[in-house]
């Protein structure tokens, strides 16, 4: 087996063990590709629980000290190129990184009631968060021949960002997607299930390589058919990462994303009369302007507004996490000092 097949492999020298890349994440385990093949392994308990070493997710290289006949043993991880994360549940927020070291980000909306401008503007926010390339799919068009107005509302969301309409069933516009199935690239599927992304990826592969689930007559969502997350590759050489929960992900630290997908709204900030507008009733608001001349989307704005609070939000809970961290590490401290004293 050759590495280099699944993707560009990052910088190693002077790290001990060999270069592996995740290709599935179990609860405790986790399957490999090496140059020796295909292996499973667990982390190294001393750098992983007690030290710094980030938790690998699929997607990640990691060096590893592999064992031919058993669990081989995830040393380190690698630097990653893009990654997405979402947030733990618990009393103390941390960050799980879900899919790392994508090329581009494919965010499906299908053409029924699963098309929401709104949900397409977060996944492009978080999307260009990732440091991949977004693109958008509008899936089903079979389901909808015209679906002018959908590929014109989805172009007005995702300003400087590719948009096809697709069908798995039929084939329509899966050519026109060329430019990012290439072999050794890696693709990562966002949208809401039932949005036919196994469906896509069968297609994309010529043959049934996922199950597909079906979708509720009532609302016409999908039923996750994901129970793990897992890199496949294609025949072609075209790499995709599936995971599930990916609807789960939360604006953090997400301002670079947000300037990238409101590029359109963002121009206007700034440029008010007075620095702290509230772009609510001050004179000379640039964004007021804006709408009323009808050069912005009063809803775009809004939505904005929304997702932006929504990643502040987020930056104040990092940091109380980190503060709170830094108390409790500064109390450690002093009680080994306190402890010293005593035992004098």
């Amino acid at each position: 087996m050759i590495l280099s097949d699944y993707g560009t492999i990052p910088t190693f020298e002077n790290l001990p063990g060999i270069p592996a890349r995740v290709t599935a994440q179990h609860k405790e385990r986790y399957e490999l590709v090496c140059e020796q093949g295909e292996t499973c392994a667990r982390l190294k308990t001393k750098e992983y629980y007690w030290g710094t070493e980030l938790f690998p997710t699929v997607g990640d290289y990691v060096m590893l000290n592999y064992v031919a006949d058993g669990d081989s043993q995830i040393l380190s991880t690698l630097p990653r190129r893009t990654c997405f994360s979402r947030r733990e549940p618990g009393p103390v927020p941390r960050d799980q990184a879900v899919a790392a070291n994508f090329d581009y980000v494919f965010i499906l909306q299908s053409l029924n009631q699963d098309f929401n401008p709104a949900r397409l503007e977060r996944y492009l926010t978080l999307a260009w968060q990732s440091g991949a390339t977004p693109v958008v799919l509008l899936t089903k068009a079979d389901l909808a021949p015209s679906y002018g107005e959908y590929l014109a509302r989805a172009k007005r969301s995702a300003p400087g960002v590719e948009v096809h309409a697709v069908s798995a069933r039929t084939g329509f516009g899966l050519e026109g997607l060329t430019p990012w199935l290439q072999p050794g690239k890696t693709l990562v599927f966002l949208g809401s299930s039932g949005v036919g992304k196994s469906s896509l990826v069968n297609a994309l592969a010529g043959k049934e390589i996922m199950g597909v689930g079906g979708i509720r007559e009532q609302d016409g969502r999908g039923r996750h058919t994901t129970t793990h997350r897992q890199l496949l590759r294609l025949d072609s050489g075209v790499l995709i990462i599936d995971t599930p929960g990916m609807r789960e992900l939360g604006m953090a630290a997400a301002e670079e994303g947000l300037a990238d997908a409101f590029s359109d709204v963002e121009q206007y900030l700034g440029r008010c009369r007075f620095s702290d507008c509230s772009h609510t009733r001050e004179p000379g608001c640039a964004i007021r302007a804006a709408i009323a001349g009808g050069e912005l989307d009063h809803a775009r704005w809004e939505r904005y507004r929304k997702l932006n609070a929504e990643a502040e939000d987020r930056e104040e809970l990092l940091r109380r996490k980190h503060d709170w961290s830094k108390a409790i590490a500064k109390a450690n401290k002093q009680r080994k000092r306190d402890i010293g004293d005593d035992s004098r």
